[in-house]
């Protein structure tokens, strides 16, 4: 797996936290120093927390479950969109809707009126109604879409949450809690890091120190699927070699005299009366029954 190197969170600018007065004191062991009234955060330690999350996400990947992603902020919607996309997680980039995991399933009942939609959309009934209810129809659909069609794959609650700035997702947060639903994100030095179960501390707020981290987050998850896809075509080949080949129309050619033969040619049924060596036939031998002796049965 990857390593996110120190350069890399520096030029990020993943060090800068926020000013000293709105500082979290929870955050004290994550901060480095202080400059010009403004907290730095140890990237060291950032390093250690971005592999520990990296290493959750990518097992949870591999056992098939899915991680939810949360970035409704306007400097991370657009990055984190494009990164979790690419590994098919779910993700929410506009507003949270509320409810969305201790309400799961009137959050899937809007996602399955999505698409009654879109077959009602595609079917000949559709061109005979009204332009009106048409215009209601897609402005409907447009809205779900919106809110709800990058968790339209999510059928059953995510295995963990990750979430950019845990202030403003304290929603999210809060319901993951209530379920009980593991949770990983990035958390700026205003915050509380024992929020969640795996904080990485940095700056949440500069889009390139958001992109830095979702893509590497990103990488593991890719690299869990990729692995869960070589066990299972290993499985499937260990279970083809198990079940054995097919021998029911095979034939192997033999070759004898110049001739080629088959094994079924060459597998004859033995008569019932073999020949001796004069060329003639040897009779089986008669054998003769006594009378039967009264009171007994003859059996079949």
């Amino acid at each position: 797996m990857a390593k996110v190197t120190f350069e890399e969170l520096l030029d990020a600018g993943c060090h800068f936290g926020h000013l000293k007065r709105k500082w979290n004191p929870q955050m004290a062991q994550y901060i480095f120093m202080e400059k010009n009234g403004i907290h730095i955060i140890d990237l060291y330690k950032t390093s250690e927390k971005i592999d520990e999350a990296c290493a959750a996400a990518k097992q949870i990947a591999k056992s098939g479950r899915k991680i939810l992603f949360v970035a409704t902020k306007k400097q991370a919607k657009d990055t984190v969109a494009e990164l979790v996309k690419a590994v098919g997680m779910p993700y929410v980039t506009e507003r949270w809707p509320g409810g969305m995991l201790t309400n799961f399933f009137t959050i899937r009942k809007a996602v399955k009126k999505m698409a009654d939609i879109d077959r009602l959309m595609a079917s000949p009934q559709f061109d005979k109604i009204s332009k009106r209810e048409k215009l209601q129809i897609q402005r409907e659909r447009a809205k779900l879409d919106k809110n709800l069609g990058s968790i339209a794959d999510l059928s059953r609650l995510p295995a963990a949450v990750f979430i950019v700035d845990i202030l403003k997702e304290h929603i999210a947060v809060a319901e993951a809690h209530r379920l009980n639903i593991p949770t990983l994100a990035i958390v700026d030095t205003n915050s509380n890091p024992n929020l969640v179960d795996f904080p990485i501390p940095a700056n949440d707020d500069a889009s390139k120190s958001i992109s830095v981290i979702v893509k590497a987050v990103c990488d593991a998850i890719a690299e869990g699927l990729a692995e869960r896809k070589i066990d299972k075509d290993s499985a499937a080949a260990d279970e083809m070699e198990e079940e054995g080949p097919d021998y029911a129309d095979f034939n192997e050619d033999e070759e004898e005299g110049g001739e080629t033969r088959t094994k079924d040619s060459v597998r004859k049924v033995k008569d019932v009366t073999n020949d001796n060596e004069d060329g003639q036939r040897k009779k089986r031998p008669t054998i003769k029954r006594g009378p039967v002796r009264a009171g007994s049965t003859k059996k079949n």
